[in-house]
C-alpha cells in the first residue's frame, strides 16, 4: 500500500564474513583480468583476426567445452550469431554443447571421449576456426576435439588456465587467463569473449 515502508528482507543483516568474502571474490576477478599482460592483449586481438578471417571467406566459429567453458561456448556464439554491440547480419557460429541428443548417443554409443571430435567430423570444414575451452587444459574431449579439428583443416584457438597443459601446446594461438582458480579462470575467459566479440564486430561492420 502506498506509504508503506519497505519490508527489510528475511535474514536479517549480511553476516561480515559474507560481505568480506564478496569483496575479495570481486577483487581477485578483478585483479585477473588486470593481470592480462600485453602479449596476451596481443593474441587476444590475433584469435578475432583468425574470427574475422574466417567470416570474410564465408567460413565459421565452432565453439566447445565442458560444463562451466560450455556455457561460455554458447554464450560467445550467441553474440556471434545474434549481436554484441551493434545491428549488423549474423555471424556463423555454433556452439557444440547444444544438441542433447547428439551428445548424449555420442555418449553412450561411442564414449563421452568423442562427444566434440565426432561432431567436428560433420560440421568442420578448412577455412573454420575451432575454439577450445578449458579451464585445466586437460580435458579429453576437449583435447580430441582439436584434433578432429585440425585433422580437417580447421584452425584452432585455446583458451585455459594458467595450468594450461597440454591444451597450449596442441592449438594454432592460446589465450591463458592469469589464474589457477576455475571460477576466475571463466571470469577472464567471458571478458576476452566479449573483447574479441567487439573486435570482430568492429572489423566487419565499423
Amino acid at each position: 500500500m502506498r506509504g508503506q515502508r519497505p519490508r527489510r528482507p528475511r535474514g536479517g543483516r549480511p553476516d561480515r564474513n559474507d560481505v568480506e568474502l564478496v569483496l575479495a571474490a570481486l577483487q581477485e576477478s578483478a585483479r585477473a583480468k588486470i593481470d592480462l599482460s600485453p602479449q596476451e592483449a596481443g593474441r587476444i586481438a590475433l584469435a578475432a583476426s583468425m574470427m574475422v578471417a574466417a567470416f570474410r571467406q564465408g567460413r565459421k566459429v565452432i565453439l566447445f567445452g565442458n560444463g562451466g567453458s560450455a556455457a561460455d561456448a554458447q554464450h560467445i556464439a550467441a553474440e556471434l550469431v545474434g549481436k554484441f554491440g551493434r545491428e549488423r547480419p549474423a555471424l556463423a557460429a555454433i556452439a557444440l554443447s547444444v544438441n542433447t541428443s547428439v551428445i548424449t548417443s555420442i555418449s553412450n554409443d561411442v564414449e563421452y571421449k568423442a562427444v566434440f571430435a565426432r561432431q567436428m567430423e560433420a560440421f568442420a570444414a578448412p577455412g573454420d576456426v575451432a575454439v577450445a575451452i578449458s579451464t585445466s587444459g586437460r580435458s579429453p574431449s576437449v583435447l580430441e576435439g582439436v584434433r578432429a579439428a585440425r585433422e580437417r583443416g580447421a584452425r584452432t584457438i585455446g583458451m585455459t588456465g594458467l595450468a594450461g597443459e597440454p591444451l597450449r601446446k596442441v592449438v594454432d594461438l592460446c589465450l591463458t587467463a592469469p589464474s589457477h582458480k576455475t571460477p576466475r579462470i571463466q571470469e577472464v575467459h567471458i571478458t576476452m569473449g566479449h573483447i574479441i566479440c567487439e573486435l570482430v564486430e568492429n572489423r566487419l561492420f565499423g
